[in-house]
């Protein structure tokens, strides 16, 4: 017998966003013909991030090769070409919502040589040319541990390098099959050690099954891997054919884990609530950057 649903609490409640600006910043993205993972992976803060002129650009989809049982993003294992027009339609959209902090991230390109680094790149030095002073974030899959596609986009220099390391690695199997543990911490400490200049990120879902002492773990692991931020945030099942929610962890709980990165292991900043997501209240990262210069 399935386990029967959970029923989400009070605080995972969702303000109506303003229809009129998440309509702008949708129409802007159609026209471009731009892939959001706000939009691919039903992101519950779609509303308060359009409103507010914001978006995570989605590169290389919107299909992706591998089919995580938690992921709302579209399977597709067939091989496809690159469009070499997409990283000027997004330098476009970055310049017309006047961004000063653009976060871009991919679907897993496993049929790619390079998992889609040459794509990172070309996104890269196209903002570059047009909004030299836009801060960029990359929220890169894990190549397949190919540290020369690493290198490359790396060598392109984000601002900020996010790989999420997604959920305890007991779960991996579950939640992760063609995922390892050890390669994406593996692939966070190669950017700390290569281009200490850019600030790591990664992020963890909580409620798939999880203990907190597991999720404790994994901050340690992290910091032990040189990395600088972390966002926790509550897992939400896309649909029923999804993995369900094993849980739902309180505000409280959320706020334990944030003290305990940032005061007891030294990151420079934990984002954990239930709602936060990887790339939630991103552009923050620029005063964090000014507060801690390299």
């Amino acid at each position: 017998m399935s386990k029967k649903a959970l029923l989400k609490p009070q605080w995972l409640r969702v303000k109506a966003p303003q229809q009129e600006l998440v309509g702008d910043v949708s129409n802007l993205l159609a026209n471009l013909k731009l892939n959001t993972v706000c939009q691919e992976a039903s992101c519950p803060n779609i509303g308060e991030c359009f409103a507010s002129g914001t978006a995570t650009f989605l590169i290389m989809g919107p299909g992706c090769t591998r089919a995580c049982p938690y992921c709302d993003i579209d399977f597709d294992k067939t091989t496809r070409h690159l469009d070499p027009s997409e990283p000027e339609r997004l330098s476009e959209a970055v310049a017309q919502m006047k961004l000063r902090h653009v976060v871009i991230t991919s679907v897993t390109r496993d049929d790619l040589s390079d998992g889609g680094a040459s794509q990172f790149v070309a996104c890269i030095e196209a903002i570059g040319q047009r909004s030299p002073t836009t801060t960029i974030e990359l929220l890169i899959p894990d190549f397949s541990g190919n540290a020369d596609a690493l290198a490359k986009v790396m060598d392109a220099a984000p601002h900020v390098l996010n790989h999420n390391i997604e959920t305890v690695p007991r779960l991996y199997p579950r939640a992760r099959p063609q995922g390892i543990y050890k390669r994406s911490l593996e692939l966070l400490q190669q950017v700390k050690q290569g281009w200490p200049k850019a600030y790591s990120k990664s992020g963890l879902m909580v409620g798939l099954g999880e203990t907190d002492a597991e999720v404790i773990e994994v901050l340690e692991d992290l910091r032990g891997h040189q990395v600088d931020i972390v966002t926790i945030g509550q897992y939400l099942s896309p649909t029923p054919k999804h993995l369900p929610v094993d849980r739902f962890v309180t505000p409280e709980q959320f706020e334990h884990f944030r003290s305990i990165g940032e005061t007891e292991l030294g990151f420079l900043q934990v984002v954990s609530t239930p709602l936060t997501r990887s790339s939630y209240h991103a552009g923050e990262v620029q005063q964090l950057m000014a507060a801690h210069p390299r």
